[in-house]
Order: C-alpha cells, then structure tokens, then sequence
C-alpha cells in the first residue's frame, strides 16, 4: 500500500514538473506575440490622445513621435 502511495506522488510530481515545462515553453514563444499586440496597442492609444488634445492634427506626425516615445519608454524599462 505504501508503495503504491510513494508512486502515486512520483507520478504526480512528474505531471507538474512536466506541467510547468510547458508552460514555461508557452511563454517564452509568444512572449513577442504579446509583446507586440501591446505596442501596437499603446500606439494607438497615445494617436488618440493627440487627435483629443491638439487643435492641428497630423496623423503621421503623431504615429511618429508615439512610435519613438513608447519605443524610448521600452528601452529605458
């Protein structure tokens, strides 16, 4: 009975160890997936604030200096 117990909890510790590895392997692949939906994201957000807040509003200029600041803001994190 006792053996049947101690490779219950073996079996189980493999199955989350193994669970974990997954996982792991899960993020680090589509951690760039993300990361970009994010960015773009961000842009778009920071465009928007500028179309509310300036009276002259140039779309290229905007996604520009959105694309730079947000890129500066990455880099210094």
């Amino acid at each position: 009975m006792k053996e049947l117990k101690k490779e219950q909890r073996y079996n189980f510790l493999k199955f989350i160890i193994i669970l974990f590895g997954i996982i792991a392997v899960y993020f680090y692949f589509f951690q760039e997936k993300f990361s970009e939906y994010n960015l773009k994201k961000s842009i778009s957000a920071c465009v928007l604030a500028q179309k509310r807040t300036s009276e002259s509003f140039d779309l290229e200029k905007s996604k520009k200096y959105c694309e730079e600041k947000i890129m500066k803001q990455k880099e210094d994190y």
